[in-house]
């Protein structure tokens, strides 16, 4: 037998830690290679991560819920192969046949390196922290709200209630420290994990770090409802799906995007890299979680086929048939905030890409033509754009081309097929 670890795999570019959402075996399950062993969230996607052995899980080393780097060791697993050499040092000092010395060093065994830096970086005393981890063991969430109380962990628990179960209504107001929410009396607390915390840290991270600007623009897409109304049904029987709006957005975007290839670039701190490929990532939803997706090469596709992806997607997400490569490689969002009635929103941007573009609701409105009103089909684009990669000038003409190819959208200029 040997001794093995499983670490947290790289979910997708600049992803950087996953949380494990729920564990598909225990200890003493037995697997194969390649089997999936959880279900982990990262800000990107939700991905079950097999095993690289065969044998059966020893120990598992992160609870659910909790957040691990990638790299970090997740569990331990007796292999079916016979070792050359094991120390308890090549599987984390978690192995000793000394229960003696194992009762006195497991516990400082069992910190990973995320939660070993981020003690020693705010002058911790691990002794003294409480985990709630798998086991008792401490993870950085532990560390987090420590951090967060400004308090010392005694102190956090005569402060602040035990954990609640989600949706559970408080009875007893509690006193709070003045850097934590009041709770009072008949307020719901529900635990922040899963994809609401990953999503959260992204956000935090994109808007720290990327000094963001915006504008908008308005455009005149009544001949563009008028064409889409004119063949919808007839595509929708000869296809079996939709033609969207977003769909000649989409394409929209990715032609003007030729013609201003500077909005397709990412930040890399030393310089900035122009990407010869328009992949495109579109914000696909459900009730509780959001997924990104990408279209390859946008400028290349007809709007038939960037329909088709759409679809395709959206039916993945709902079937949760979503997979991880279908999230990698974007160099640029577009977001259909208008389907839930926005009308104007500014993005944050998904990095390390320059920008973010939201297509808002169609809706009529009156506008003035050849100085008479007209009542017309409108929309606002608005884009959020990186300021250490993008101007408002190349940002304000890459919109006005959009704009122009959207408001020339016809029967006899735009082809679907």
């Amino acid at each position: 037998m040997a001794i093995e670890r499983i670490t947290m795999p790289q979910l997708g570019e600049s992803v950087t830690e996953g949380s494990i959402s729920k564990w598909l075996v225990t200890v003493g399950t037995p697997i194969n290679k390649y089997e999936p062993i959880a279900e982990v969230i990262t800000d990107k996607v939700t991905a079950e991560i097999p095993s690289s052995f065969s044998g059966s899980i020893k120990e598992i080393l992160a609870g659910e819920g909790d957040t691990l780097q990638v790299g970090e060791a997740i569990c331990i697993v007796e292999t079916d192969s016979v070792p050359e050499e094991v120390s308890p040092e090549e599987v984390g000092g978690n192995v000793s046949e000394n229960k003696q010395v194992q009762e006195e060093e497991s516990q400082k065994a069992r910190y990973s390196p995320a939660v070993l830096k981020l003690s020693q970086e705010h002058g911790i005393d691990l002794n003294t922290v409480n985990g709630t981890g798998l086991g008792g063991r401490i993870t950085r969430k532990d560390l987090l709200k420590v951090i967060e109380s400004g308090t010392s962990q005694k102190k956090t628990e005569e402060t602040v209630p035990q954990p609640i179960q989600q949706g559970a209504e408080v009875t007893q107001p509690v006193k709070q420290e003045d850097n934590v929410v009041p709770v009072s009396t008949g307020d719901l607390e529900i635990p922040v994990n899963g994809v609401r915390r990953a999503i959260a840290n992204q956000m935090i991270k994109s808007k720290n770090e990327i000094p963001h600007a915006w504008m908008m623009v308005e455009v005149d897409v009544t001949n563009l409802v008028q064409y889409r109304n004119e063949v919808k049904d007839e595509f929708k029987k000869k296809e079996g799906y939709n033609i969207t709006y977003f769909a000649f957005f989409v394409k929209a975007v990715a032609q003007a995007m030729t013609d201003f290839p500077e909005i397709n670039s990412m930040w890399a701190d030393d310089k900035i890299v122009q990407k010869k490929d328009i992949n495109l990532n579109i914000a696909v939803s459900t009730e509780k979680e959001l997924f990104t997706p990408v279209i390859r090469n946008a400028d290349e596709k007809s709007i038939k086929g960037i329909a088709r992806e759409i679809n395709d997607y959206a039916v993945k997400v709902r079937t949760g048939n979503l997979q991880v490569e279908d999230l990698q490689g974007g160099t640029f969002t577009v977001n259909n905030t208008g389907t839930i009635g926005s009308v104007q929103s500014m993005g944050i941007i998904n990095q390390p890409q320059a920008a973010i573009l939201q297509v808002e609701s169609i809706i009529k409105r009156p506008v003035v033509i050849d100085n008479m009103l007209a009542i017309r089909d409108m929309v606002n684009l608005c884009i959020s754009l990186d300021h250490r990669v993008l101007d408002g000038f190349i940002c304000g003409k890459f919109m006005h081309r959009v704009k122009e190819i959207l408001e020339k959208t016809s029967r006899e200029n735009t082809p679907i097929y």
